[in-house]
């Protein structure tokens, strides 16, 4: 088995992040969604220039799953108060964070790399004084929901998410971040 690094991503990364980003965001799309508007999305919020404002932005973590030099997978956290309403009444820890992205390449799924930048992000989100982190997913998205329980999520709310011009019902997963709560 390859050995897997997991590191925060440097300014170096975005173009390799903005190519990663763009073959696994329609991936957790559902199948309705129009390409033309996974791809607008993609150009939008997961551009180069997408993540060089985040990786400027000292309320984001963005961390990378490597092998061999090769970047296979992704989270972003962002710190701090929901924006979304819905959100912010169905979490209940504070202070929280978002696990606003959690990619890996097909190749990688059930191998472990997710699992590793998981609790790497749990981490990150602990090491920045949050009591809990959230996270949203879309409703037909049975893989990554099976994948965030078995992480030590729980399904506490309903959020809209807006990808072109369709709206799609998310679910909101929260997990504390006190010791030993991550499962």
């Amino acid at each position: 088995m390859e050995e897997t690094t997991i590191r925060r991503a440097a300014s170096d990364d975005v173009d390799s992040l903005a190519f990663l980003a763009a073959a696994t965001f329609p991936l957790a799309c559902p199948p309705h969604t129009a390409p033309e508007d996974a791809a607008a999305f993609v150009l939008e919020h997961l551009s180069a220039a997408a993540f060089r404002r985040y990786l400027d932005d000292p309320d984001r973590i963005v961390l990378v799953a490597e092998q061999q030099g090769r970047m296979i997978g992704y989270t972003m956290l962002v710190v701090g108060e929901p924006q979304d309403e819905d959100v912010a009444a169905a979490v209940v820890l504070r202070p929280t964070s978002e696990l606003s992205k959690c990619y890996v390449v097909p190749g990688q799924h059930g191998k472990g790399v997710a699992a590793r930048l998981m609790l790497a992000s749990l981490d990150a989100a602990r090491e920045r004084g949050a009591a809990g982190i959230w996270l949203g997913v879309n409703q037909e998205n049975q893989r990554a929901q099976r994948f965030y329980v078995k992480s030590g999520f729980r399904k506490v709310g309903r959020k809209r998410f807006r990808v072109g011009e369709r709206w799609e019902d998310d679910f909101v997963f929260e997990q504390s971040l006190s010791a030993g709560a991550h499962g």
